[in-house]
């Protein structure tokens, strides 16, 4: 009887894996913020409220961690990424650019949502 390892998956290359996290990252700035630019408050007709401005962050995050969570780990925060190269596991090395492609991808999800409101 012979065993059959799976082969290791290929190291994702790094403009992959930020492409992946500041296209996350803008998604989340477009779901989640564009959905509180929405009138939230419950005495407006028609608004989505609080729960909706939940749910509408929820959801982002959820879909991101699903689209790109297994190319870039699904940070979509850079608080995120430094909390966890603080705890050792995230490379350090890898943090600037995964600060900076965050930062790229918030700016232009709230250009577009400006130039939506």
């Amino acid at each position: 009887m012979t065993v059959t390892l799976a082969r290791r998956p290929r190291p994702i290359a790094a403009a992959r894996r930020l492409a992946a996290e500041a296209f996350g990252t803008f998604w989340l700035g477009v779901g989640g913020c564009g959905a509180a630019v929405l009138p939230a408050g419950s005495a407006v007709p028609g608004s989505i409220g609080l729960v909706g401005v939940s749910l509408a962050f929820g959801l982002t995050v959820f879909t991101m961690a699903f689209a790109v969570g297994f190319i870039s780990g699904g940070h979509l925060n850079p608080a995120v990424s430094v909390g966890l190269a603080v705890a050792g596991r995230f490379a350090a090395r890898d943090l600037p650019g995964y600060v900076a492609a965050q930062l790229v991808g918030a700016t232009l999800g709230a250009a577009v949502i400006a130039a939506i409101a």
